[in-house]
């Protein structure tokens, strides 16, 4: 190839990575003004909008602020100040290259941080997948800066022990042989003996084989997880064990998805852009930080004394509503809901539902002035 012509493909080349990143612009335009903001060592993207008591949304894996676009709208007509970071390793926010980094100290503290920032003493956090882990763990470390905890789909576990649920370790061990998870055991260990190697949580502890095969194929790896319509909870224990193993991130993608989109073809180009800038480690480091995280709660009193609201989907076959009833052992101001036909991704696939219930809680509990 000659040097012009290569010039001219190159030029091309970039074009189109121009013309990409500005249809991405234009399509994360529905959310609020951005603005990047200093916490804890690191830079988060920050979304912000309305006055009143403070609400911050956390995201979940593999998901980004974005995912909030339909909650924002509906929180800030309900007069409260909304504040939507792309939280860290995501999206327009740093990622620090160790893994250590991404522990439970650094993430609760970035959220501190955040509220020192912002000029802010209390908020109420409301989280969704990885982002409902860390709402449930502010309260436990910081809880004097929380006003309340609003769980999407994620229960509260004490002690890290979210896969070691009896519903789960039922399904994945059909044989009938139990095991009664151990708080004083890392649960890593105590998972090795339930699951397969492939399971994703312990996969993305052994090696970064998962993290090459989602990052030569983002927008599949997406689109792939991002599924509704799928079976119910009572169905999965009776599909094969690759399902009851949670087999579901590193493995070659199907020549057909289950199921049925939940985000629209500009949707997922939002998240598949932002992915493969990123690389799908810095998120991944979450769970690498399992054990590092279960040392450092150990010793923590797992009560939550914060009002809080648990929210589940009726069909979510991994954070399933049967997993939240133990709740209220630890969780001592709790009001519990489930929405209907709903899997796993509550806020883009029943927003309507989700924004009711998050609004007459918040005028209950929260009260915004008028």
């Amino acid at each position: 190839m000659s040097d012009l012509s290569r010039r001219t493909l190159l030029a091309g080349s970039g074009a189109t990575l121009m013309t990409s990143g500005a249809a991405i612009a234009a399509r994360e335009a529905a959310m609020p003004p951005l603005r990047m903001v200093r916490t804890n060592g690191i830079t988060l993207a920050v979304h912000e909008a309305g006055a009143g008591p403070a609400v911050v949304l956390l995201h979940g894996f593999p998901a980004l602020a974005f995912s909030w676009r339909h909650q924002i709208p509906a929180l800030v007509a309900a007069g409260y100040r909304v504040i939507v970071p792309d939280l860290r390793g995501y999206g327009r926010s740093d990622a620090p290259a160790a893994v250590e980094d991404y522990d439970i100290a650094h993430l609760t503290g970035d959220m501190v941080g955040l509220l020192d920032a912002l000029g802010i003493d209390q908020a109420v956090f409301m989280g969704h997948d990885w982002g409902g882990l860390l709402a449930w763990q502010m309260p436990l470390f910081h809880e004097a800066r929380v006003a309340g905890v609003i769980g999407v789909n994620t229960p509260f576990i004490p002690h890290w022990m979210l896969w070691l649920h009896p519903d789960l370790v039922a399904a994945a061990r059909p044989e009938g042989r139990a095991l009664v998870a151990d708080p004083a055991i890392d649960p890593i260990a105590q998972m090795r003996e339930v699951y397969s190697r492939k399971m994703y949580v312990l996969l993305f502890q052994d090696g970064t084989a998962a993290d090459d095969a989602m990052n030569q194929n983002p927008r599949g790896t997406l689109q792939n997880s991002y599924r509704t319509d799928l079976i119910t909870a009572a169905a999965w224990g009776k599909l094969p064990p690759a399902v009851a193993n949670m087999e579901y991130y590193g493995q070659p993608l199907p020549a057909r998805f289950p199921g049925r989109d939940v985000l629209r073809a500009d949707e997922l180009d939002v998240y598949a852009g932002h992915f493969a800038s990123t690389g799908f480690t810095p998120a991944i480091n979450w769970y690498r930080n399992l054990s590092r995280n279960w040392r450092a709660g150990r010793d923590v009193d797992q009560t939550i004394r914060v009002p809080s609201l648990m929210i589940s989907g009726a069909h979510d076959v991994v954070l399933r509503p049967s997993m939240a009833e133990g709740m209220s052992a630890y969780v001592k101001d709790l009001d519990r809901h489930v929405i209907d036909d709903c899997w796993h991704w509550t806020p883009e696939e029943k927003p309507v539902q989700l924004n009711a219930l998050a609004v007459e809680w918040l005028a209950r509990r929260h009260p915004a002035r008028r």
